[in-house]
């Protein structure tokens, strides 16, 4: 009988110091920890750095991962939040769809009515931000 393996898949932030900032990470995340991951955003400078993350594999695999991250002086944040929309103060204005970096809202063409798909968010809270009705709820 095979031998059942956990996987782990989470969603990290990570703020790459300047002196991290050329330092190939991913790289050596998928050849030496085998993880698949999902670059859900990325801002990488010259003077800093942050990216947002999905990791998945193996649950050993993965928290070696992490330490290697953390022994590496990356400032690692758990991304255990979620944007959540209240539907009651929602008006469909649209302010949300244009600053949203994952485009996880879209307008319907025939309602006007915005959707919002929170299995495509990355907790960025450019849509909380711009929102007049204040809608949009961050979670912790």
């Amino acid at each position: 009988m095979a031998k059942n393996k956990m996987t782990a898949t989470k969603k990290i932030s990570l703020r790459f110091p300047r002196h991290l900032v050329s330092r190939p990470v991913v790289y050596h995340l998928i050849k030496d920890f085998n993880l698949e991951l999902n670059i859900l955003k990325a801002n990488i400078t010259s003077e800093e750095g942050h990216m947002v993350l999905e990791l998945k594999g193996e649950r050993a695999d993965f928290d070696k991962g992490i330490e290697y991250l953390t022994q590496s002086g990356l400032i690692i944040d758990t991304l255990c939040r979620e944007v959540t929309r209240n539907e009651e103060r929602c008006t469909d204005c649209g302010a949300c769809v244009t600053v949203c970096p994952s485009s996880s809202f879209t307008v319907d063409p025939v309602t006007r009515e915005v959707r919002f798909e929170e299995d495509k968010c990355v907790v960025c809270g450019m849509c909380i931000l711009s929102c007049p009705s204040r809608s949009m709820e961050l979670h912790f």
